[in-house]
């Protein structure tokens, strides 16, 4: 028998349902690599910086820091909201969601995937000053000061802040209101 190939072993592709398109690259990229650089202050930068609204998708949601910046946020009148990863919510003891709840923000999760894996603040959509946030980094306190992480910010580029939004949306109409367990 003649030996296999590596690609007689690969499993065909997925059919494509869209192809996404290209947008352009305007505007300006901001870099962190944990555990050297302060991406956790970067992030709080951007919440500050928010006048409007500020849309996160989280997978582990622990930080204080973090939360504190959202938190203060809504008190200065910025729509906040948070969609989480159910089990990460609930299965360990230093979520902040519940302290985000209590201070009045909504939180919804997602129960349709194994892991609702998105790290994603999107920040004013619709506006010049849009931004996304995004990378490997969760919003924990060990994302900044024991992992090897990456968030990129990306401002003033209209076209991916709409598209981050648009798919914020998307998940949120599958996501259940959060309630305590």
């Amino acid at each position: 028998m003649p030996p296999v190939s590596s690609v007689s072993r690969t499993p065909p592709a997925l059919p494509v349902s869209q192809t996404p398109p290209a947008m352009p690259a305007r505007g300006t990229v901001q870099v962190a690599f944990t555990p050297w650089d302060n991406a956790e202050g970067m992030i709080v930068d951007g919440i500050r910086r928010a006048k409007h609204q500020v849309l996160v998708q989280a997978f582990s949601f622990t930080s204080r820091t973090l939360a504190n910046a959202l938190i203060a946020a809504k008190r200065r009148g910025v729509d906040v909201r948070v969609m989480a990863d159910r089990e990460q919510t609930f299965g360990g003891e230093a979520s902040r969601i519940p302290e985000l709840v209590q201070a009045g923000i909504p939180v919804t999760l997602e129960v349709r995937y194994q892991s609702a894996h998105n790290k994603v603040m999107v920040i004013d959509a619709g506006t010049a000053d849009a931004a996304v946030i995004t990378g490997s980094y969760n919003w924990t306190y060990a994302a900044q000061s024991k992992n090897a992480e990456n968030v990129l910010i990306l401002r003033h580029n209209p076209d991916i802040a709409n598209a981050y939004a648009a798919n914020w949306r998307r998940h949120f109409a599958e996501a259940l209101p959060y309630a305590e367990q």
